[in-house]
């Protein structure tokens, strides 16, 4: 099978919300709509399988989002199952590191339930409390979020000093993040709402 990888174009619109939706339905992602997705289309890119007569099936999708100047997160990364096993998530997370360095970020993170599938492409499993609090902006609307199963995992677009190796330990993600910054966010994720009866 010949994946190519291509910018996202508003005709794919419908189908990459489809996609997604279809995964955001089982609490495995969030959801989009096409109007944000229109909105941040430059930051979209999807995986198609193209025939002999120049038509596409897509395969796959995912985003590159700007958390700030030196980091960036891949979202939304899905892969409908006629595309699964076939090595188009991989693909399709190659490409979007590609676009951050093209871009000059220095950081790319993810949030996941496949912590393994991001280290084979050479990410680092990190303490989310480390990453900018900007990942966690849409997080509060998950329905996952006070009992969130997402590992945070990092790639180092440039070379690091002997003293920020993980050692294969978790390491801070940005080592200037202040402890102000993130702090009421940790403290939303780890309250349990009290219901009147009592139980929590």
């Amino acid at each position: 099978m010949a994946v190519a990888i291509r910018q996202a174009q508003p005709e794919d619109i419908t189908e990459l919300v489809e996609l997604i939706n279809g995964f955001a339905a089982r609490n495995l992602m969030l959801p989009r709509t096409p109007e944000a997705v229109l909105k941040t289309l430059p930051d979209w890119l999807v995986a198609v399988e193209r025939d002999t007569g120049g038509g596409e099936t897509l395969l796959g999708c995912g985003a590159l989002v700007a958390l700030t100047p030196e980091l960036a997160e891949v979202r939304s990364l899905a892969v409908h199952e006629r595309g699964q096993g076939k090595g188009v998530g991989s693909i399709v997370v190659e490409h979007l590191v590609a676009l951050a360095k093209a871009r000059e970020f220095s950081q790319v993170c993810a949030l996941t339930l496949r912590e393994e599938f991001f280290q084979r492409l050479g990410f680092e499993i990190v303490d989310r409390w480390s990453i900018s609090p900007k990942v966690w902006q849409e997080c509060i609307y998950c329905p996952k979020f006070h009992r969130c199963d997402e590992v945070a995992v990092m790639k180092y677009l440039t070379v690091r000093r002997p003293e920020e190796s993980s050692g294969g330990k978790p390491v801070a993600a940005n080592p200037l993040l202040k402890w102000q910054a993130w702090q009421p966010l940790k403290l939303a994720y780890s309250y349990k709402p009290i219901h009147l009866d009592g139980e929590s």
